[in-house]
């Protein structure tokens, strides 16, 4: 009974610092005084969302570090090897590097020799991609811009002696495309890190000479769009000062007014605080979230960096990756999609041939997706698998499968006398009736599958419905 009390009393307080935190901001917004955000999450969890990611709807994602050297398993090689020393891992550096190679070594290997930044960008553009995220820095601590404080273990001093993080921001920008920066809090094997987790997180050692200098760095020296955080879940935020630098990126920082950044800020905070939420890998709630979030996800099903032992058989189909797109947008969230280049600066033949297929999909639904808003229902509970967005007046069903019949038979728009229906990509209405009892159904084009304008998830626009 105490512990119940206890927990009803500390919801209690969350719920009044909450309240206390909009009382500020609605005076100071009618003051007309500038918002101020205090190292809190009450106060940083108010801050509104900037409007661009919403309408962005997808983006790309870049795993790319020392990691895709040795190329094998995933970007958790490493840790695999040698933090849980894994009977394969340690097998495999057994059969292919000589006695006493370590992880270091691999540095000088990640050549990114053939990085097009131009390339990578014009593909990024061609897949529709409205916001790019690259690892600027993974759990093994290799920074991919010169980073002050990572000596020898940066892609200025070691392997590509290049600037990978302002090379590809200065090509995605020129394409009016988003810019985020992945940013690893945790590194699994810096020895003050180490040393902070013998004292039980009770030293910030590590925050102090690492973490939040790179964060820092990585703002004014880039200004990002966006800051996908993560390497969170060992720590609470009080031990990484997340607070204190939020508040810092949403007051004073060069990108205060645009910036947006996710959830993984310390344990516990995934689905909970920060500003969009990601909640976990590969999230997808099963109904419309309360909360802006958003569904990462990678190409390649079992790895986000590039492995030499990738199968098609862990390739996510374009189907696959259009259909979850569709989910994820008309629920309300982003659509994250992972692409791993190689140590050389390449992004292999069926990663572009994936992107590009969500381009030339968006090319003929984009309008149904991009800054669409979710609509009073989801989704149709049938087996043709039919998802909602909505915009303005506008009602937008897209539905994954052709019906046998050809018509297609939608419960819950209700029509009137001006109601008009079409089909993205193809000109002229389309005839349609509603039914009692069955709804709305719609005759679907009469035309042969190469004639239709993408090969799956077609979608139907309908105005003037409720």
């Amino acid at each position: 009974m105490w512990q119940r009390e206890g927990g009803r009393r500390a919801v209690g307080a969350r719920l009044v610092r909450l309240l206390l935190a909009l009382a500020a901001v609605a005076a100071e917004s009618a003051a007309g005084i500038p918002r101020r955000y205090t190292p809190d999450w009450p106060s940083l969890d108010s801050r509104p969302l900037p409007g661009w990611f919403d309408e962005a709807k997808f983006g790309v994602f870049v795993h790319w570090g020392v990691f895709s050297v040795p190329a094998w398993g995933s970007e958790w090689f490493w840790w695999h090897w040698q933090g849980e020393r894994l009977p394969q891992y340690q097998r495999f550096m057994r059969d292919n590097y000589p006695p006493g190679f370590s992880y270091a070594d691999f540095g000088p290997q990640f050549t990114a020799r053939f990085f097009d930044p131009d390339r990578w960008a014009d593909l990024f553009l061609a897949a529709g991609a409205k916001y790019v995220v690259l690892t600027t820095k993974h759990h093994e601590g290799f920074t991919n811009w010169p980073s002050p404080v990572s000596w020898n273990w940066n892609s200025k001093d070691v392997g590509p002696h290049r600037d990978l993080v302002g090379e590809l921001g200065a090509a995605v920008r020129k394409r009016n495309i988003r810019y985020g920066l992945y940013h690893s809090l945790l590194e699994w094997f810096h020895p003050l890190y180490l040393l902070d987790k013998k004292n039980g997180f009770k030293t910030q050692h590590f925050v102090s000479a690492k973490t939040m200098p790179e964060l820092y760095d990585l703002v004014n020296s880039y200004k990002p769009d966006l800051i996908w955080s993560d390497g969170e879940w060992e720590c609470p935020d009080t031990y990484w000062n997340s607070t204190s630098f939020l508040s810092w990126l949403y007051n004073d920082s060069p990108v205060k007014d645009e910036v947006v950044v996710n959830d993984r800020w310390g344990q516990n905070c995934s689905c909970h605080h920060g500003g969009y939420y990601n909640c976990q890998d590969k999230y997808s709630p099963h109904s419309l979230p309360d909360h802006k979030w958003e569904m990462c996800t990678s190409v390649d099903r079992m790895s986000w960096g590039y492995r030499r032992d990738m199968t098609m058989s862990a390739i996510a189909s374009e189907f696959e990756i259009i259909s979850e797109l569709v989910q994820t947008v008309s629920l309300g969230g982003n659509y994250l999609l992972n692409i791993g280049p190689t140590k050389d600066g390449l992004i292999v033949p069926i990663f572009q041939e994936r992107l590009l297929a969500v381009g030339s999909w968006l090319q003929v639904n984009g309008e149904a997706i991009y800054a669409s808003r979710p609509w009073r229902e989801q989704y149709e509970k049938n087996t043709t698998s039919v998802w909602y967005t909505s915009k303005e007046s506008a009602v937008y069903a897209i539905f994954l499968h052709w019906p046998d019949n050809g018509v297609l038979v939608l419960t819950y728009p209700i029509t009137s006398s001006t109601t008009k229906v079409t089909m993205l990509g193809i000109e002229g209405e389309l005839k349609w009736t509603t039914e009692y009892s069955v709804g709305l159904l719609i005759s679907l084009p009469q035309l042969p599958p190469s004639a239709l304008p993408v090969k799956f998830a077609w979608t139907v626009k309908l105005t003037d419905v409720k």
